[in-house]
């Protein structure tokens, strides 16, 4: 099953790329600019990711980013994402990075934007893995400041394919950062959005149709809601799932128990990502493996999962088949996706 996985063609949609930052990289960056972890040791940050919902895992993923502060780090920790997922079976990914993060701490879009796209062309030279950037609003501020972020990056834009909205989400509907949208939609970018992960079903709702969305990033709770479950289905509505993510923050209590099958059975189009991997103690290829070993998909069904991820991705249509091609070429069957 392992080495299935790894050979497997795949694109990974829901990835946040300071949510990479492994603990060894955390202490080495902060040795290096002079920050001052509030963990003593690697033994206190591993401890510390035990979650018991996602606010308790965003307190330290902000603490995390924090060490991150010139165009190397940036560059570092891309360059690492990078080397980890080809290992994968990875051949496209859509990232998602938090300017808010770095702004608030003076740390400009010239600055992080050179990392990512340096780190970015190393994937594709030398693992031949191609990549875009999804710029997410922190939905626990305000819409107001998503929308200044939208217009100070106006100049940054080039590798970044669409917007997304993260962070806390229960208490932050989507609707308030309908301005910041029509911005980004203005200046060609796509849409994306965090919904019904820890939120309602009518989070979802509001990102389609008061955001105008094209993928819905989690979107676990949508089985809640029949309607719009048959919504999702008619429309083709790609929802990026991250399982060990959802186990990790008690969206779900034990892996058996995840709702992806569910959610196929159903005719959804869900394609499996890894989410915050330093965190959630799995990368894009773990979480394929979790599928296998605790739900018992076949290997079939893996090559769907793997078809809906590069289904769902923003690449054109010829690049798309190139992987679908490659997926069939692997199962000795044309590659299917729900």
């Amino acid at each position: 099953m392992d080495e299935f996985v790894r050979k497997l063609p795949k694109a990974e949609l829901h990835l946040h790329i300071e949510g990479t930052l492994e603990p060894q990289m955390m202490f080495d960056l902060a040795e290096r600019n002079g920050y001052e972890l509030p963990f003593p040791d690697l033994n206190s940050v591993k401890e510390a990711y035990e979650f018991t919902d996602l606010q308790s895992f965003l307190d330290i993923y902000y603490q995390g980013a924090a060490v991150l502060q010139s165009a190397q780090d940036f560059y570092e920790l891309t360059v690492a994402y990078f080397d980890r997922v080809a290992q994968d079976g990875v051949r496209h990914a859509e990232v998602f990075f938090d300017p808010q993060t770095h702004t608030e701490r003076n740390i400009g879009f010239e600055v992080f934007m050179e990392g990512f796209r340096a780190g970015m062309e190393h994937a594709k030279v030398e693992h031949g893995i191609t990549s875009s950037l999804i710029l997410c609003f922190l939905r626990h501020l305000p819409g107001e400041a998503a929308l200044e972020t939208m217009r100070a990056a106006e100049n940054h834009l080039d590798g970044v394919v669409a917007v997304g909205l993260d962070s806390s989400e229960v208490g932050f509907p989507p609707a308030p950062f309908l301005p910041a949208y029509e911005l980004a939609y203005e200046l060609g970018l796509k849409g994306v959005a965090h919904a019904g992960e820890e939120g309602p079903p009518s989070y979802i709702w509001s990102a389609l149709d008061d955001l105008g969305v094209e993928r819905i990033d989690h979107g676990v709770r949508c089985l809640e809601d029949e309607e719009l479950v048959d919504r999702l289905v008619r429309e083709r509505v790609p929802l990026t799932v991250c399982p060990s993510s959802n186990v990790a923050l008690r969206v779900v209590d034990r892996f058996e128990d995840h709702p992806f099958p569910q959610m196929m059975e159903a005719g959804l189009v869900v394609s499996a990502n890894s989410d915050d991997p330093a965190y959630f103690g799995g990368y894009v290829g773990d979480n394929y493996a979790a599928l296998g070993g605790h739900l018992d998909f076949t290997h079939e069904q893996l090559a769907t999962v793997a078809a809906n991820s590069i289904e769902s991705s923003f690449l054109s249509r010829d690049q798309k088949d190139r992987h679908l091609s490659e997926i069939s070429a692997l199962t000795g069957r044309s590659a299917t996706r729900n």
